[in-house]
């Protein structure tokens, strides 16, 4: 159970629009964030972070608060989202991994054998400071408005693990899955658990809600998502499910990926208690797949260049949500790089009019 000063105990978040919607509540307005909103697209972000790298900038608390809270003043979002990388657990537990500008996340050793696996430990209590240290300041700074915490999928984490930097096809990893599933297993089983652990410590140290993200998911047909990411998926949410409040009430767990639209209740039954929906799939649909489930998403993204098509989908996603017994409102996937911040700001303000 959850300390008695955590958020969702004292009375700061429990009854936010976010939780309460994460929950199965149909909330008036409902509840905006959007995934990567802390970021790439804000001028004060950019200018902020010039001189330090992403992952020195993800371990620094000063820089984690400051970038955290800059969409929520500037657009006036019901929720934080803890700034973060899913490669932070690596990171933490020794792996040598850097974000390189215009590729992602490249590690220099790639693992593809069990004795690699075997030089890897888990994240030592101290590593973890800095995420405890960011979170608590950002919970006193937020007040009644909820954090999200987060982390990678096994599957997603795994995949950078083995291929050694961003790839489209996953040679190595098919080839595992292939030859040598009982590597495959144990690698994605370490996954698992590091990502709890950085997850676990967002959650203890204060946020109200935890995101897992499997962007690569939807690279795999449901048969190879059933063999080969969902029983490490499971053990990860199953080292979370504890996250209880003071009434016994789980810590909303939202779980995401991108073109998954076929393994939507497959990813759900791994434990999370509500599901995040990408554009290529419609919230009515992902209602009727996944009925009494409270859903998010799912404004297209790549519309965000053009007003009038965006309201359009915008009304389209508000109407189609109706069908789940909780809505949060976000994208289908994250923020681009290039988008006007301006344009978020007033979206979030019509979804807050529209939804009185």
């Amino acid at each position: 159970m959850l300390d008695l000063t955590h958020p969702l105990n004292d009375g700061r978040t429990a009854s936010s629009l976010l939780v309460r919607s994460l929950r199965g509540e149909r909330t008036n307005p409902l509840p905006v964030w959007f995934m990567r909103q802390a970021g790439r697209s804000l001028p004060e972000y950019r200018k902020i972070r010039e001189g330090t790298t992403m992952l020195e900038s993800c371990l620094n608390p000063d820089l984690v608060v400051e970038i955290t809270l800059q969409p929520v003043r500037r657009h006036k979002v019901d929720a934080a989202i803890f700034f973060s990388d899913i490669v932070i657990p690596l990171k933490l537990a020794g792996v040598e991994v850097e974000i390189e500008p215009g590729i992602g996340p490249v590690v220099a050793n790639p693992v593809r054998s069990l004795e690699q696996l075997s030089r890897l430990s888990l994240i030592p209590s101290t590593a973890l400071s800095p995420i405890v240290e960011s979170v608590r300041r950002l919970t006193k700074a937020l007040g009644s408005t909820p954090l999200i915490g987060f982390g990678g999928a096994p599957f997603t984490l795994a995949s950078y693990l083995i291929e050694g930097g961003p790839s489209r096809d996953l040679p190595h990893s098919r080839e595992l899955m292939r030859t040598q599933p009982e590597v495959w297993a144990e690698i994605l089983n370490w996954c698992a658990d590091v990502t709890a652990q950085f997850i676990r410590a967002q959650v203890e140290a204060g946020a109200s809600a935890l995101q897992v993200f499997d962007s690569w998911a939807g690279k795999l047909s449901r048969e190879e998502y059933l063999e080969f990411a969902k029983p490490h998926s499971e053990r990860l949410f199953e080292q979370l499910a504890d996250l209880v409040d003071s009434r016994g009430q789980a810590v909303p767990r939202i779980h995401f990926g991108v073109g998954t639209g076929a393994i939507l209740r497959d990813m759900f039954e791994c434990g999370a208690t509500a599901m995040g929906v990408d554009a290529a799939t419609s919230l009515d649909e992902a209602a009727f797949a996944l009925p009494g489930v409270p859903l998010q998403g799912n404004v297209d993204s790549t519309l965000l260049g053009d007003w009038q098509a965006l309201t359009k989908n915008l009304d389209e996603v508000l109407e189609s949500g109706r069908l789940a017994p909780g809505h949060v409102v976000n994208l289908g996937h994250g923020v681009p790089k290039d988008t006007d911040p301006e344009l978020l700001t007033k979206l979030v303000a019509r979804i807050h009019d529209l939804t009185k």
